[in-house]
């Protein structure tokens, strides 16, 4: 595959670019310092292609320039890259980072898996005929946006969170270790593209910081030394036989044997041009006639290894009993990915090649499939441990090894049918080593060096030394250290050296002259790379220089003795190729971790995986959606319903805005505010409610940081949006109609970008709900009980206002079926029982207020009887109505009775009634007596019709008790009183202001429905009050107000959730530094135990006792001067410890008569609530547990007592 040129493309042409916070780099810390920052010089390089992609496809959506082809091959190219990338994060650096930080990873390994979609719409509208469609031009520019967006989201989420406590966490040789099992897991072939993309997309001096990372990172011997720094450079590998005999004959070498200072052996080989020829053509003679039936090798390899699997869970069946279970684990991992990536392989070489149109993808992906389901088999005896010895579970574990075996059989001799004899026919032997050759190259190094040992384990003498040859054949002249390193790892396949355990013979040792005669045995001891002349630094680090240092500076003193081949040690010693070393057991990772499949869309996304046992299994298996278990927490995801219902909205609808008129615009615009502000109020509940409880939890450390990242690019990506849409409402209103060319461009450019930004938000708000979905939903219901959940919710409900709830619960039922709209109503009323919600939401409300089941059986009847009852209370008793004037005495009594034995009757409500219906005669007589308001608009004849004004001098409208500019018709009386407060100090009874139904402007004198601004032409839209509740008919002019829909009162503040919260149990709304409190249920529906007055529509403000009583401000003030402890329960209204001490020292100073001194008296304490003794006093009597002097005498002993309790 091309490689884009790190500065090829387009300027960036009209796009908002993400937020990225500052690299870490930046600080002064370099990635030489911390090797793991050298993650941010990848992500920067990404970034780029991200941008020149997205330039692109802007400029071909709204110019129509550019090449379609080119942009396909830059953006394959990129999630090429970018998939490798995230692959090999998800196998090294998440694993360990989960061992030392819990609950991090996870998430940003979701993510991970939420990219592919992405990539795939892309590369389905780059199938289209995108030259000659403006509509999937611009859905390909918002597309590359949305792709852009999502991406660089993530990134700078890892660099914010992730990347600092990898360098906390890790000491500089852990980090180096980790970055390197990540190259180390990126397949062969793409590591040759991807470090030079990387070196190129970066400054100079960057780059070199990436040299001297590098330099501390990849192991010492220089051979890999060799091979990475000769790809980042995207140099030719220098032959290593030229580089390490350059002191010999050019025309000659001589196998010659020397001992270096620590006594290891290296061995050259003698050979003329001619003698080489000689050798590759006997070498000829030991191939196969057709190359590509290597491929045959890697069948029955796989089939063996299957096969002993299958054997060994037959055994396990049979004798009931999983001994070894982790090396079983290991086994079957290993042979997975063997599977994958020869799989990889076919798809990616061998079968484009062969037939474009064959594929066997799907097999493939069956294949993994099936793997996965095996794996998660054997994890469940690891979690189950002894209990496991079900037989049906044995027979299950048997039964998934045969059809495994049977699946790849199936599918080997389809392609051993279909593919090989087409290979064989259409390609010379070149070509078919040159696949096989790629084929190998597919695979990460850290997998070759575990393959390629068990692979030559498996064949013959004479077909590894085949595979030896093909590959060296196949392999460019400039590859040569790799296929030096790779031979290497073949060779250790062979015979395993006993007398150095952990060693293996070399291939070209006796293992391979039986057959080979002497002479074609010397000649092809070259293709080990143990034969070739080198002085052992393979195995033996060497000091660090310069790079031009490492790469020359070799030691070539081995060309002394000329003689003696028979007798070199080079057939028996051990080989000395250089080992990965990417085992490191400091790091506690496992360094063969599961391999993801890096198979192309469209398959790729949807197969399962294998994978890290961290993410792969457990967390696609944790949600499966929510089941029929109603649960309290519930209520905050069915948000997540409403919302990608408005995403999708707005992500579809911005595409039809280029051919909308302006009324449409209006309508998006409407509609994006509002989803804007209702997200910004469920993000906030998560971020000061749901996280903080998450987080409480010990187990629970970490998870939700990233939810909070994501709140905050969210919003960023709100207001970006909204950026836009001003832009193009300014562009409407400036410009007339007909639109000139330039305005129409400049509308087309900015119609653009709305709709790659709404594609945006959809694709990182939708994926960020799915993973809270995936990841927290869970956890509720595994470590919050129900009672718990039900405090959540009331605290979130509790910090809503009741303007943002009248905007919400519509705009989320709507989303929902009427069951679900049930259950979340249910949710919501049980977790507000004790207060005033049900009263507010019927006062509005028009959908469900019962549950109801979906069969349609109607609420329960205790339910229906309590809702009657009310009803006909509303309708019964309202006063004016004609019905009172057919009741007598008596029967007015009986219904004032009735009223009063009613239980279900709020004690205020019924207190309401009672006295309208005591006075409702005289109030009848009094609606009768006036003329209707419907006769006249003036206030003509209606008492108290003149303006009255809370400052006189300065004309100022309102009464001594709020500043408004209206005066309010009571129903009672039918009179015009300024506020209830008026009222009710000129009457004999009180008003209900929630009842009314008409105002009178104090400018006009004009009487109309009540509302917040006056009616009337001549006043011109006057304002009655700032603020205008039309529940509670309440208007003020002066204070900062808020009605909480708990309480169903206005009350003064900024609002819940700005100041104030409303405490469910308590029932009453509390400043938002006590949120922390002694809760006690409807504490404020109570009398003021001084002044009488009822607390919880008290105007004046109320002070908490420690003991969780309440009185008025003002009447504590006035208590206090003369007691201490409270009214209600006796206890002590503060800290009573400096007034303790005195009455301990006036006690101890006094001197009681002498027939008082041994009596004792038993007591109570008001404080500790315990019972004790206490000598003998008039009036102070101390508490021996407490020493609270609050007490009561419960008895008075005369006899003798002790002091002690």
């Amino acid at each position: 595959m091309a490689t884009p040129m790190a500065g090829e493309g387009p300027i960036a042409h009209a796009a908002i670019l993400p937020r990225s916070p500052p690299l870490p780099t930046a600080a002064g810390v370099s990635a030489a310092e911390a090797p793991v920052l050298i993650f941010v010089y990848f992500h920067k390089a990404i970034r780029a292609e991200l941008e020149r992609m997205r330039a692109a496809a802007v400029l071909l959506a709204t110019e129509r320039a550019g090449d379609v082809a080119a942009l396909e091959a830059r953006c394959r190219f990129l999630f090429s890259i970018y998939r490798h990338h995230c692959d090999a994060e998800d196998a090294v650096i998440f694993p360990a980072l989960d061992i030392r930080v819990k609950n991090v990873a996870g998430t940003y390994s979701l993510e991970h898996k939420g990219e592919n979609d992405l990539f795939a719409h892309l590369f389905a509208l780059l199938q289209l005929d995108v030259q000659n469609d403006d509509g999937i031009r611009r859905e390909l520019a918002s597309c590359t946006g949305a792709i852009q967006t999502f991406l660089t989201q993530h990134m700078s989420k890892e660099e914010e969170q992730v990347f600092p406590l990898l360098i906390k966490k890790f000491s500089h040789e852990e980090q180096a270790g980790l970055v390197w099992q990540f190259l180390c897991s990126i397949p062969v072939n793409m590591m040759a593209e991807f470090l030079p993309w990387l070196s190129a997309s970066v400054s100079p001096d960057e780059n070199q910081d990436i040299l001297d990372c590098l330099r501390k990172i990849v192991p010492e011997e220089k051979l890999l030394q060799e091979i990475i720094f000769s790809w980042i450079e995207g140099k030719s590998f220098r032959t290593i036989t030229q580089d390490f005999c350059s002191p010999c004959s050019k025309s000659s070498f001589r196998y010659e044997c020397s001992s270096d200072q620590s006594d290891k052996h290296v061995c050259s080989l003698e050979h003329s041009k001619v003698g080489k020829r000689k050798c590759s053509e006997s070498s000829h003679s030991q191939l196969a006639v057709h190359p590509i039936d290597e491929i045959l090798y890697w069948h029955n390899a796989i089939r063996s290894e299957l096969s002993d699997i299958a054997e060994e869970t037959r055994r396990i069946q049979q004798s009931g009993f999983f001994s070894g279970i982790s090396a079983f684990n290991t086994r079957l991992q290993f042979i997975a990915d063997v599977c994958i990536f020869h799989s990889i392989a076919e798809d990616q070489v061998i079968f484009p090649a062969v037939d474009g149109e064959l594929s066997f993808v799907q097999e493939h992906a069956e294949e993994e499939r099936r793997f996965n389901k095996f794996r998660c088999l054997i994890e469940q005896v690891q979690k189950a441990g002894a209990r496991s010895t079900a037989v049906d579970f044995y027979s299950e574990l048997c039964a998934q090894a045969d059809q495994i075996m049977q699946k790849i059989e199936r599918h080997f001799n389809d392609e051993e049918t279909k593919v090989l004899p087409e290979a064989r026919i259409n390609f010379s032997p070149e070509k078919q080593r040159e696949l096989l050759y790629r084929s190998l190259c597919v695979m990460p190094l850290k997998l070759l060096e575990r393959v390629l040992p068990w692979f030559t384990a498996k064949l013959r003498d004479e077909d590894a030394v085949s595979f030896l040859q093909n590959m060296r054949l196949a392999a460019p002249s400039s590859e040569t250290a790799l296929v030096t390193l790779l031979s290497g790892w073949a060779c250790k396949g062979r015979l395993e050296d006993t007398s150095n355990p952990g060693k293996f013979i070399c291939l070209t040792s006796g293992a391979m002259s039986p057959a080979l005669d002497g002479n074609e045995f010397k000649k092809c001891l070259s293709f080990c790379p143990c034969s070739i002349g080198y002085n052992g630094d393979f195995s033996r680090p060497v000091k660090r220089a310069s790079r031009a240092e490492s790469s020359t500076n070799i030691n070539r003193n081995h060309c002394l003795q000329s003689a003696d081949i028979e007798e070199s040690p080079c057939n028996n010693r051990p080989c000395c190729i250089p080992r990965l070393r990417v085992e490191s057991s400091y790091l506690c990772v496992n360094s063969f971790a599961s391999t993801k499949s890096f198979r192309s869309l469209p398959y790729n996304y949807s197969a399962p995986s294998l994978y890290s046992s961290l993410f792969s299994w457990e967390t696609d298996a944790s949600f499966s959606g929510p089941d029929n278990i109603s649960r309290p927490i519930d209520t905050i995801f069915k948000f997540h319903k409403a919302i990608r219902k408005d995403l999708e909205f707005l992500d579809v609808e911005s595409g039809k805005l280029i051919d909308e008129n302006e009324s449409c615009l209006r309508q998006f615009i409407g509609r994006f505010h509002l989803l804007w502000g209702l997200y910004r109020a469920h993000s906030n509940a998560e971020d000061e409610t749901v996280f903080p409880a998450l987080e409480s939890k010990e187990t629970l450390h970490n998870v939700s940081h990233s939810y909070t990242l994501d709140h905050k690019q969210e919003e960023e990506l709100f207001q970006d949006i909204s950026t836009v849409l001003s832009e193009i409402s300014q562009l409407h209103d400036a410009l007339g109609q007909p639109l000139d060319v330039e305005a129409v461009r400049k509308r087309n450019e900015l119609l653009t970008q709305l709709q790659g930004l709404c594609k945006s938000i959809r694709v990182t708000l939708s994926n960020h709900v799915h993973r809270e979905e995936l990841e927290l939903w869970p956890l509720f219901d595994k470590h919050f009980s129900v009672e718990e959940q039900d405090k959540i919710i009331g605290r979130i409900i509790g910090t809503t206002g009741a303007e943002v709830l009248q905007s919400m619960l519509p705009w989320v039922t709507s989303a929902l079926s009427l069951e679900e709209q049930n259950k979340m109503l249910d949710t919501w009323k049980q977790a507000t029982k004790n207060t005033m919600f049900d009263e507010w939401l019927n006062e509005w409300w028009k959908g469900p207020l019962t549950s109801s089941d979906p069969s349609g059986k109607a609420a329960p009847p205790e339910e229906s009887h309590f809702q009657e009852n009310l009803e006909q209370c509303d309708q019964m008793f309202r006063p004016g109505w004609k019905d009172i004037f057919r009741m007598n005495q008596s029967e007015l009594e009986a219904e004032i009775r009735k009223v009063s034995r009613d239980s279900t009757l709020d004690p205020r409500r019924k207190a309401y009634l009672i006295q309208n219906l005591m006075t409702s005669r005289w109030i009848a007589a009094q609606q009768k007596s006036q003329p209707s308001a419907e006769d006249h608009n003036r206030c003509t004849g209606i008492p108290g019709c003149v303006p009255s004004y809370r400052d006189p001098e300065k004309q100022i409208f309102g009464c001594e008790h709020y500043k408004r500019n209206c005066k309010l018709v009571a129903v009672c009386c039918n009179k015009l009183f300024t506020c209830r407060f008026c009222h009710d100090k000129a009457s004999d009874h009180t008003m209900e202001r929630k009842a009314t139904v008409e105002m009178m402007c104090m400018l006009c004198l004009n009487v109309q429905p009540v509302g917040p601004t006056c009616q009337t032409p001549s006043c011109n839209g006057l304002s009655m009050a700032k603020y205008y509740c039309s529940i509670c008919k309440f208007f003020d002019d002066e204070r900062s107000v808020y009605h909480c829909p708990f309480c169903n009162l206005c009350r003064l503040g900024n609002g819940l959730g700005a100041d104030f919260f409303h405490c469910m149990k308590c029932n009453c709304c509390l400043g938002m530094k006590l949120i922390e409190h002694k809760c006690r249920e409807k504490m404020l529906e109570m009398n003021c135990p001084i002044c009488c007055d009822f607390l919880f529509t008290s105007s004046a403000a109320v002070k908490g006792l420690p003991c969780g009583h309440f009185m008025h401000s003002a009447c504590f003030q006035a208590y206090t001067c003369t007691h201490y402890t409270c009214p209600i329960c006796s206890k002590s209204l503060g800290d009573m410890t400096v007034y303790f001490g005195m009455l301990d020292g006036l006690l101890a100073a006094e001197q009681l008569p002498e027939e008082y001194r041994d009596r004792c008296q038993d007591i109570l304490c008001n404080d500790c609530e315990r019972k004790g003794r206490s000598r003998f006093h008039w009036l102070y009597h101390k508490c021996g547990f407490c020493g609270s002097y609050n007490t009561r005498v419960i008895k008075t002993d005369t006899a003798e007592c002790s002091t002690s309790n």
